[in-house]
């Protein structure tokens, strides 16, 4: 009889155990699959910024290069107007420094200053003076693009206190 009752209780000791067994390792693998959606959901989160941003830099980028091929086809009807006569540069020259030289007193009918002693500017001085303001337009989109570059990627990053 006591060994009867000796080997029930062992044998109920055992299925308790492996009823809490059972339990501990439904809870542990619930757990598991909580945090592998929990990553699944960041790692979908991080991927839809990714995407965000670069939608956002390939926009900013297309603008840019927009802007860029204006610029360039302005600059280029600039410099064919000027070779081809169909456009003149001129200065208005400081006071008295003409040094003798005869400079028509009357603006052209274009002209922005009217009634103005005017100089007009040798072709190929012209056409240097276009290229110069080519490149500061160039530099200056350019500068536009990097601003707008890393104010959007400024905006992503946390800022460290």
């Amino acid at each position: 009889m006591v060994l009867i009752g000796a080997v029930s209780a062992w044998q109920i000791q055992v299925w308790r155990y492996t009823a809490q067994l059972s339990e501990q390792s439904r809870l542990h693998t619930d757990t598991l699959n909580q945090l592998s959606m929990v990553g699944a959901a960041a790692q979908k989160a991080e991927q839809d910024k990714h995407l965000a941003l670069a939608q956002k830099l390939s926009a900013s980028e297309k603008s840019h290069f927009e802007k860029m091929t204006n610029a360039e086809k302005d600059q280029a009807r600039l410099r064919d107007r000027l070779a081809t006569a169909d456009l003149r540069l001129s200065v208005i020259p400081a006071q008295g420094s003409a040094g003798g030289c005869s400079v028509p007193a009357t603006a052209g009918a274009g002209g922005v200053v009217h009634a103005a002693v005017r100089a007009e500017l040798d072709p190929a001085h012209a056409q240097r003076i276009v290229a110069i303001t080519d490149e500061g337009d160039r530099a200056v989109i350019a500068l536009a693009a990097c601003q707008a570059y890393v104010r959007t990627i400024g905006s992503r990053v946390p800022v460290s206190p």
